[in-house]
């Protein structure tokens, strides 16, 4: 298991380097996206919509159920908060950065669009663990088998992560299996057992990840989410995942029903 360095920044628009680094590997990390302050604001959103939703009892958000847990003091908590951005003009915002827009360049030649009111819009994973966490780790995944429940064909997306904590390489964390964004459907398929298997691997990678990066992975790579050695605050790890997508526009409101593969597993994606 190794772990990769990053020197990149984003602007306005990716650099060749930058897509080049992309379109081999499958996922790419751009250091300090946001500041200090951006992210104590994030944060304190997260923390007002997380009390509001519990206080309010509500279970999900246009039809996508919501994923709660206990911190260390044994309190409910939301784990994973979908669509928050429809509840948060900083967040709303945040969406309309420009740089969250050049990243559409790494799905070239197909026009990609940030899915606000798509897929699971903004979601916001809220982890911590604790001696009796039920969710600390995800097994290997790819995004791509939602595509085949929805009985469509898989279309290429960016999973892109803007990280509010800082997780570093030895706390856990993403780890991703370099090239395999261009395996063939087999592969993708059936190269490792979904979510199950949480086996270390020879030919993964994993990053240092500091408060305010920002990580971009195709959704075709085969990747997991590190269970962290620590508890409690330590352990923390709070990042937004923005979906880009393309192909049909297919909005999601209040009305929509549950598509069938939540009531099967309380663990399929981030």
């Amino acid at each position: 298991m190794k772990k990769w360095d990053s020197h990149f920044k984003l602007g306005d628009t990716v650099s060749p380097e930058q897509l080049d680094f992309f379109d081999k590997h499958g996922v790419i990390v751009f250091r300090n996206f946001l500041d200090q302050e951006k992210v104590a604001t994030y944060i304190s959103e997260l923390k007002r919509l997380e009390k509001q939703w519990l206080d309010e009892k509500k279970d999900k958000i246009n039809g996508i159920p919501l994923k709660f847990g206990k911190d260390d003091q044994g309190n409910t908590t939301i784990q994973r908060l979908c669509f928050s951005s429809l509840y948060s003009n900083p967040l709303h915002d945040l969406l309309g950065d420009e740089r969250l827009k050049a990243l559409t360049a790494f799905l070239q030649p197909y026009e990609g669009r940030i899915a606000e009111n798509e897929k699971d819009g903004l979601v916001i994973n809220n982890y911590i663990n604790t001696p009796n966490s039920t969710f600390t780790q995800m097994g290997w995944h790819t995004d791509s088998p939602r595509d085949l429940f929805m009985g469509q064909k898989i279309m290429p997306m960016l999973n892109v992560g803007i990280h509010l904590d800082t997780c570093l390489f030895e706390n856990g964390g993403l780890r991703v299996l370099p090239g395999t964004h261009k395996q063939g459907m087999f592969k993708l398929l059936f190269g490792k057992k979904y979510f199950i298997d949480n086996n270390d691997d020879p030919r993964e990678v994993g990053f240092d990840i500091y408060s305010g990066d920002l990580s971009v992975h195709d959704g075709r790579l085969w990747h997991r989410v590190k269970q962290s050695p620590k508890f409690g605050e330590e352990s923390r790890r709070r990042v937004m995942y923005v979906p880009i997508v393309t192909g049909k526009y297919k909005p999601k409101d209040e009305n929509s029903k549950t598509p069938f593969y939540h009531r099967f597993t309380g663990k399929v994606h981030h």
